[in-house]
């Protein structure tokens, strides 16, 4: 039996945190890779920060002078995170964009690894690793997310926007929410309790920094939606000035809920930052994002799940699965091959109709791969709804 009356709650960490600067430098170096050579980069990068320090590895493919005899331009790469720790804003005694002392090891893919994903002869191109992934779309926000994790990321990026413009000086960079929603009837009705904790200037007191965060949060959730003030938690420790990588770890991956649906749907296990279109984690995950946000879009589901398996160096997805929760208007078998006659789900068939092989990836590091709006120059191509019509007619 579906519940529909229960409290769910999800979470957002702010750009800030020290698992997203790991993420925006593994992806702005994917960008810069993705700018000398967008067709035939490779990259698979993983980022470490802590106090002043910042390890880059992995292993890449792109043409000179990135990458010239199987060593990587590593003055290049600590270029490219110390611009990423600025940007985000970090200039503390612990973790400051010029001091940081920036390690880089990454080197030249595998051949074995290239062979079985390089498309040759009349072998297309292979996944880049095994896997599942999953895409959800669903009714309860314009964007089609799940509520909980709407809301979260709105707080912070709003508390974001406060800070780099200079509205609110005593903001820091990291941050974390979590909203908390009552549903009724299987729809959010409002929240039951929010939680932020956010990095501040040392001279700023607890009741200071609750009265500066009240109204972002105000602004984002609906009216009359905001939890009792009892509930209401901002920086709850009481103190939150050492933060970021001087205060915890970075790595890149960590927040693979945080980057998707705040786990209001199956997650297939694999993280994205860092990773190029022809690894699956991440091209798979958009497409399958991208199928289910069409059907809902179309009226055919209020709620949709998509599955898609894949084995390294094969192209064909070895399995579609979709799952409407019981709220489809249509039969699922039949949805599942309209939808794989619409679109091509081999890597290349994902990256050539999403057009992945393009510097877009910095910007999704931070509140959600998903729910955003897509972009003039190829970002977010996967949030387009353009198989609505298409969709209506088939059914």
């Amino acid at each position: 039996m579906v519940k529909s009356d229960y409290l769910f709650t999800s979470e957002s960490v702010s750009e800030g945190h020290p698992d997203k600067v790991s993420d925006r430098i593994s992806d702005a170096v994917l960008d810069h890779f993705m700018t000398i050579d967008p067709i035939n980069s490779r990259l698979g990068c993983e980022t470490f920060c802590t106090t002043n320090r910042i390890i880059v590895g992995g292993e890449g493919r792109c043409v000179e002078p990135v990458i010239r005899n199987g060593e990587v331009d590593k003055d290049l790469i600590e270029d490219i995170a110390r611009k990423c720790v600025k940007e985000i804003g970090y200039e503390q005694d612990g973790f400051h964009w010029k001091n940081n002392e920036v390690d880089v090891y990454l080197h030249a893919q595998s051949a074995d690894i290239a062979q079985g994903v390089d498309a040759a002869g009349n072998k297309d191109e292979g996944a880049g690793d095994q896997g599942i992934m999953f895409g959800y779309a669903c009714t309860e926000t314009d964007e089609l997310m799940p509520a909980p994790i709407h809301y979260s990321h709105a707080i912070l990026r709003s508390l974001a926007e406060a800070r780099h413009s200079g509205a609110e000086p005593g903001l820091e960079p990291d941050s974390k929410s979590q909203v908390t929603l009552l549903y009724s009837g299987g729809k959010p009705v409002k929240a039951t309790s929010v939680v932020v904790s956010t990095q501040h200037a040392e001279n700023l007191s607890q009741d200071e920094v609750r009265e500066i965060v009240r109204p972002h949060v105000l602004n984002v959730l609906p009216k009359g939606w905001m939890c009792d003030e009892e509930e209401f938690y901002v920086n709850p420790t009481g103190r939150f000035v050492i933060g970021g990588p001087d205060g915890d770890v970075g790595l890149t991956g960590r927040k693979i809920i945080v980057d998707t649906y705040g786990g209001a749907a199956p997650h297939g296990g694999g993280a994205f930052s860092g990773k190029d279109p022809s690894k699956v984690d991440r091209s798979a995950a958009y497409g399958a994002r991208y199928l289910a946000k069409n059907v809902v879009a179309a009226g055919l589901a209020d709620k949709c799940v998509i599955q898609v398996a894949y084995a390294i160096g094969v192209s064909k997805p070895l399995s579609v699965y979709i799952d409407t929760q019981g709220t489809g208007k249509v039969e699922e078998e039949k949805l599942s091959s309209v939808l794989q006659e619409m679109v091509d789900l081999s890597p290349r068939g994902i990256r050539e109709h999403l057009e992945l092989n393009k510097p877009i990836y910095a910007r999704t590091a931070a509140y959600g791969h998903f729910g955003r709006a897509p972009e003039e120059d190829g970002g977010f191509s996967w949030e387009r709804t353009d198989l609505v019509n298409d969709l209506k007619s088939a059914f």
